[in-house]
């Protein structure tokens, strides 16, 4: 195990094993591909020809180093051409049978100092090493698809591998480019280990009807900034090999949310497991592409007649940041808005802060003067909401808190005019709640738009069972005039993102608390191999812990899963006033301003 690991077999040329292979080949490596089908072999050196060629055209290789790429990568189909190689990287289907099959028949063919690595991501490290004649050898090394692309790289060790087989090939993950991540053996490891009770849950809500399959992948990409909606992602994936993880996490953690949604079971046996079937959550033009085409369930356009209600006017109750940049949002969009906070003090300061967000956008080059001052103008600040008695839109964006939502209510039903619709911001509290503190539920509605209100581009359009559908209308055709996103939901604890977001960011600390990985793991895992914007507990410190910690409690109080219960070191951490960053102190410490 001392000598480089110059010479690598692959075995397994499907997607993964030949973005391996790419990988492996481009960084100088000798490598030795084996597929039992020749087409598959054929379909290797043809991706890894026409992947080279795009990197001379982009002038990020020259045409000599492409030569050399393809020169170093051979195919076979035999398992002894592993016979010499340094590394073997087994990129098999995801099953006991197959991987235990190949590793038996390595142990009578490669040197005993060669290593043997698995690309699972949801099978057992150390029962593929205990039924090898050499366990010590034998590791995980996880890739992320596409491999060439992605730059994490999950490196996973038995209790019987060798600290100088991991040391090996950790030194070749960072020659290679990537970031490697030590682990230990478990199903999902860190990042699939959190990604996939994510897309479970994602695929249970779609299963149950809560939200149509592109409002909630709208939802986690313009609402958290992820570069695939969760169901896209499924079947990029394919979803036997997604149910085949969950299957393996649940076995091991007995958490209702690894238990595999029955959708994902009945997609595998019909066949319709994703891109490389044609068909999966979505319907694509062909098996193996990316191509999305209409089916039955692909939205129709609106039909003509069903506008809401016409808005001219808008209210914004509140004066916090929230409430500014839902101030900011309409009055860019053309509308004439009443800012009311409970001091015309209060009010001014919050178009203050309007001001200042203009004009940086104005040093930006992203408006002019002229429009920041048109923008401005069609703000007046008020100290009560007595100003609201003739806007057609009210929106309140004050504290999260139900007993002040539902007096605000109560106020804005006597205030304001017949006709009006009244909209609340909240995150997590129950819209029909506030709808009843009034004598017009029918009117009531939520508008959820994620902070900075300026730069977010998703609003979460919450109906009640009493919303009328005019109001619905009138909401969802405003939302688009002010250039954002509208999903529909209904109106239970967490819509669409936090519901799907929280328990995610739940099990991060989870993972902590077990001595399973570390912060800065698990941050760098959930970055390179999910390509999320931020890691859970970047996020958890922004977002703050009080926060996320009444968000966590209102989702296990909703649905009663003992899963969704917060995770005991969140709760000492916000009853140590330990809150993120608006502290000081989170999960992290921060320099103080």
């Amino acid at each position: 195990m001392d000598t480089p690991l110059n010479t690598i077999a692959v075995v397994g040329l499907g997607t993964m094993g030949t973005g391996i292979a790419e990988v492996l080949a481009r960084a100088g490596r000798e490598v030795i591909g084996i597929d039992i089908s020749d087409a598959a072999a054929r379909q290797a050196v043809t991706v890894l020809e026409a992947s080279t060629a795009r990197a001379v055209e982009r002038e990020r290789i020259t045409e000599e180093e492409r030569r050399n790429t393809l020169a170093r990568f051979r195919t076979f189909s035999d398992l002894h051409a592993a016979a010499d190689a340094d590394l073997v990287i087994e990129v098999v289907p995801e099953s006991y049978e197959a991987k235990q099959q190949v590793f038996r028949a390595l142990d009578a063919i490669v040197r005993p100092g060669t290593i043997l690595a698995t690309g699972t991501n949801a099978l057992s490290v150390t029962r593929l090493a205990a039924d090898s004649e050499h366990p010590e050898r034998v590791l995980g090394l996880h890739f992320f698809n596409p491999a060439p692309a992605m730059k994490l790289v999950e490196v996973v060790s038995s209790v019987l591998t060798s600290p100088i087989a991991v040391e090996a090939v950790t030194t070749l993950a960072r020659e290679l480019g990537k970031e490697p991540v030590a682990v230990g053996d478990r199903p999902g490891f860190v990042a699939d280990g959190l990604l996939f009770g994510y897309l479970n849950q994602a695929a249970a809500m779609y299963e149950a009807k809560y939200a149509s399959r592109e409002d909630i992948d709208a939802a986690m990409k313009l609402g958290c900034g992820l570069p695939m909606g969760p169901l896209a992602l499924l079947d990029l994936i394919g979803i036997d090999t997604a149910r085949t993880v969950l299957e393996a996490m649940y076995t091991e953690s007995r958490d209702r949310l690894h238990a595999p949604s029955p959708i994902l079971k009945q997609l595998s046996e019909a066949g319709l497991t994703g891109r490389k079937t044609g068909r999966g959550f979505y319907s694509y033009a062909a098996p193996g592409t990316s191509v999305l085409v209409p089916d039955a369930l692909t939205p129709q356009p609106a039909a003509e007649g069903a506008a809401g209600r016409e808005i001219r006017s808008v209210g914004v109750a509140g004066s916090g940041t929230m409430a500014s940049g839902i101030a900011e949002v309409f009055a860019k969009a053309g509308y004439e808005v009443v800012l009311a906070a409970r001091s015309p003090e209060k009010a001014e300061t919050a178009k203050a802060r309007i001001a200042k967000s203009l004009a940086r956008s104005v040093d930006k080059g992203r408006m002019t003067a002229e429009v920041r001052e048109a923008t401005l103008g069609r703000i007046t600040p008020a100290g009560s909401l007595d100003a609201f008695a003739e806007v057609d839109l009210a929106v309140e964006a004050v504290a999260e808190d139900l007993d002040i939502k539902q007096e605000l209510f109560a106020t804005l039903d006597k205030i304001c005019k017949e006709g009006a619709v009244l909209a609340t911001t909240t995150s997590s509290l129950p819209v029909v709640a506030c709808a009843r503190a009034t004598s017009r539920p029918q009117d009531v509605i939520g508008m959820h738009f994620f902070n900075p209100a300026p730069a977010m581009k998703l609003v979460e359009v919450v109906r009640t069972v009493l919303t009328s559908d005019e109001v619905h209308a009138t909401v969802r055709e405003v939302t688009t005039k002010i250039k954002k996103h509208p999903v529909d939901c209904g109106d239970r604890a967490g819509f669409i993102v936090n519901a799907l977001l929280f328990p995610y960011l739940n099990n991060a600390i989870k993972m902590v608390e077990e001595h399973y990985a570390t912060l800065d793991d698990i941050d760098a895992a959930m970055k390179l191999g999910g390509g999320y914007p931020m890691g859970p507990f970047e996020l958890l410190d922004v977002v703050g812990l009080d926060v996320s910690l009444a968000i966590e409690k209102v989702l296990h109080r909703e649905f009663r899963d003992p899963g969704l219960a917060p995770a005991p070191l969140l709760e000492h951490l916000v009853a140590a006033g330990c809150l993120g960053r608006k502290t000081g102190r989170g999960f992290r410490e921060y320099a103080r301003r």
